[in-house]
């Protein structure tokens, strides 16, 4: 697949003073990512924010020690819906936000990306009539097996306004007939949420050397995606591919995989990686930081890569972030290629890293916090109160 052209987000930023105070804005999220991209606009809205935290992400390495990294809003609603099946946790997480918006009205609802928590958050909102803002919208991946898919999808079409990251992201939104006014091109937050959270020189070097890791020496690998995880065949290939790499493999190893390689019997592959616990958000970006390369089948590394300078090698069949193909990434499946194309990265580190240190990110300079506010501000200035 051939680069694709990014488009820069111009004009200045509108500044936080801009943005009138006062507004009751409650955000709606359940999953670690959610909570690292919402924290910029928990950080812009202060005290006048609500924060509606569904427990989607119910285990404290994928929640609780990123809340601590995380503002504090002015009220904070925290639910248990994790654990369920899809449906019956989507059941149990409209109700609760529907729970809290009767108890506490709300001039605007945020929801982030693409995940339950978020449908649940928008469909909220719709029953109450309450304005719904889609943070990250416009998104796909065309591949109708995901279900964020679909998520997204349905939260577009839902929405008052849609918060695109790229400009991509705009023309995919009005090939599907969302109006050009309820589209604003933003960037995405996650520019601020890593530049705020990334940790000074040494701070780093510290979070290295406490691995024994040196600097462009090792690979960092995440995954945890169903298609990967829930496939034993997948899931063996995977680890199979990264024991094989010459560097080592830093692995913070999520606990719907750390379930999966148990009940598959993979436990000795992880022999071959350098295994460790989830980590809080700033010792990751840190290890991320001083990678040679990413393996990963994260949707928000992809975005990350972009703002550390990083080569990412994507495990997936499909990405809903085709921008940073072929320019920071290389989107592959499972198998005999995904080692491949890890070689090709650690071929000439320097050199990458050189070429790759010149490239804007296409997720925008790091003012998607302010320009969401503003758009924000001009919704609800156009809506009856």
């Amino acid at each position: 697949m051939s680069p694709t052209t990014a488009t820069p987000i111009h004009g200045a930023a509108p500044s936080v003073a801009a943005v009138p105070a006062g507004r009751k804005v409650t955000l709606v999220c359940g999953t670690r990512p959610e909570l690292i991209k919402l924290a910029p606009l928990i950080r812009q809205f202060g005290q006048d924010a609500a924060l509606v935290y569904t427990g989607q992400h119910y285990d404290r390495s994928m929640y609780s020690i990123i809340r601590e990294d995380v503002a504090r809003p002015g009220r904070f609603h925290e639910f248990a819906v994790g654990g369920a099946r899809r449906a019956v946790q989507l059941g149990l997480a409209v109700a609760a936000v529907d729970e809290v918006l009767a108890e506490h009205p709300a001039e605007v609802v945020l929801v982030q990306g693409d995940t339950t928590s978020a449908l649940a958050g928008a469909l909220a909102a719709n029953a109450n009539g309450v304005p719904l803002v889609h943070i990250e919208a416009g998104l796909r991946s065309h591949d109708r097996a995901m279900p964020e898919e679909h998520n997204r999808v349905v939260i577009d079409h839902l929405a008052d306004l849609c918060c695109a990251p790229t400009e991509l992201n705009r023309r995919s939104l009005l090939a599907e007939g969302v109006a050009a006014e309820r589209i604003e091109v933003t960037g995405n937050t996650v520019v601020e949420a890593l530049e705020t959270a990334l940790p000074s020189g040494p701070d780093r070097a510290e979070v290295l050397a406490r691995l024994g890791l040196r600097e462009d020496g090792y690979v960092v690998a995440t995954v945890h995606r169903p298609e990967n995880v829930d496939d034993r065949a997948n899931l063996e290939t995977i680890l199979r591919g990264l024991g094989r790499l010459p560097l080592p493999v830093v692995l913070p190893l999520h606990p719907r995989t750390a379930k999966r390689v148990e009940s598959f019997g993979l436990s000795p592959l992880l022999d071959a990686l350098e295994v460790i616990e989830p980590q809080a958000y700033p010792a990751f970006l840190a290890l991320a930081g001083g990678a040679a390369v990413l393996v990963s089948d994260s949707g928000g590394i992809q975005e990350e890569a972009s703002v550390l300078k990083r080569p990412v090698v994507v495990v997936r069949r499909s990405t809903e972030r085709p921008e940073i193909e072929g320019v920071f990434g290389t989107l592959v499946p499972p198998g005999p290629r995904m080692h491949a194309e890890v070689l090709k990265w650690l071929d000439d580190v320097p050199g990458h890293r050189a070429r790759l240190r010149d490239l804007p990110s296409p997720y925008g300079d790091g003012s998607a916090g302010p320009r969401i506010a503003a758009a924000i501000e001009r919704l609800l200035s156009r809506a009856p109160r």
